[in-house]
């Protein structure tokens, strides 16, 4: 169900986040066999961090707690101190597409820090830039100095055009220490299948932007060395498993099939030129490329648009909620608990914990565990 908004609200929070075949509604339920166990935790409250804000899709924390955030159309990347409630510029990320303006997916869609920031002194960025050769998305390193951004290098351009939807633009140190994105299909199905561009891959780099020790590929002369997974259509959400290390990542589907996948290295999800949303359910939307294929964890059909994706390490949430992944979704301003099975390959089961009304862009988690989330306007953290 879908709340009714103004015209040019509506307008503005579609243009945030979604593609027009993403917004669209199946006919369609997905089998019985995936729906999720009812369960009913106590429902969340949020509190708002900071309110007025242009379309911060991206966030993240220092260890002493302060917000590094983008602005998606306008490129700055704004540091905002809970303390003192200053708000400030840190850089301005030259020629980014405005996605708003333009009623695209385009933009500022991405932030991270370096491990030990400020010692380690790298603010990283993923942005759809105009480039000469065309438009292309760009992870970009900036160097903080006495507190704000200079010397911008590029360390990853994807060959392909970006496209007007599907842009993807999660970026996040793992573990391992290696910088993980994802880059949308560019609006092309077969891309995501194309293992000779980033384009619908999952990524893993250095932090200097070349092709990681480790990775599937890094021995292939013909094949994007950086891939870590493909057959990816668009994503706004993933993170790894506290307990096991294992990448989550949520996904939007076209009119059907939105969905929850654990990442496999090296392995095949699915999208491709051959899906379809008709037929049996679930519908077949990941037909394409060789076997053997990853089909999700979750599908939710009709589709939600799910967004950030977090798991809940400490985070003041109750111990009950501890290991416990959380996610957004954009259709129906929603935030999901999802319980993984016991030996964390799957979902046992997941429920609703937090109705917004207005679409959710972005989940994280700060630096004492506490989860919080973005929407078009605002950060706000997670209450019991």
């Amino acid at each position: 169900m879908r709340r009714m908004l103004s015209p040019v609200l509506a307008a503005s929070l579609m243009a945030a986040l979604l593609s027009p075949s993403v917004a669209m509604a199946a006919s369609h339920s997905i089998a019985n066999a995936h729906r999720s166990r009812a369960i009913q935790p106590a429902a969340l409250r949020a509190r708002p961090v900071i309110t007025g804000l242009n379309n911060p899709s991206a966030f993240t924390f220092t260890a002493r707690g302060r917000i590094f955030y983008g602005e998606r159309g306008t490129g700055k990347i704004r540091v905002f101190d809970p303390t003192t409630r200053r708000n400030r510029l840190f850089f301005d990320i030259p020629k980014v597409v405005n996605g708003p303006a333009t009623g695209t997916e385009q933009g500022l869609l991405g932030i991270a820090l370096a491990p030990r920031y400020p010692k380690n002194p790298f603010v990283y960025a993923y942005a759809t830039r105009s480039v000469p050769g065309g438009q292309r998305d760009q992870i970009l390193r900036i160097r903080s100095t006495h507190g704000h951004g200079s010397n911008m290098a590029v360390i990853f351009s994807s060959r392909t055009v970006s496209g007007r939807y599907h842009d993807g633009g999660r970026i996040l140190f793992g573990p391992d220490g290696m910088l993980w994105a994802i880059q949308g299909e560019a609006h092309s199905s077969a891309n995501a299948q194309n293992l000779t561009n980033s384009a619908g891959k999952i990524l893993r780099m250095t932090p200097a932007g070349k092709a990681a020790p480790g990775n599937p590929f890094i021995h292939s002369a013909t094949r994007d060395r950086r891939i870590w997974a493909f057959g990816i259509r668009n994503s706004f959400g993933f993170d790894f498993d506290p307990r096991t290390g294992r990448l989550w990542e949520t996904e939007n589907g076209p009119q059907c099939n939105d969905e929850l996948n654990r990442i496999v290295k090296g392995r095949n999800f699915g999208w491709g030129p051959n899906e379809t949303c008709s037929g049996t359910s679930p519908f077949d939307t990941n037909n394409s490329g060789p076997p053997p294929r990853i089909m999700p964890k979750r599908w939710y059909s009709p589709t939600i648009a799910p967004t950030g994706l977090v798991f809940c390490r400490k985070c003041w949430l109750g111990r009950q909620n501890r290991g416990k992944l959380y996610f957004g979704d954009f259709n129906t301003g929603r935030i999901h608990r999802v319980v993984l099975t016991a030996n964390r390959l799957g979902v046992a089961s997941q429920s609703v914990v937090y109705r917004r009304g207005g679409g959710i862009l972005s989940m994280e988690a700060g630096p004492t565990g506490a989860l919080y989330f973005s929407t078009s306007g605002g950060i706000f953290r997670l209450r019991p």
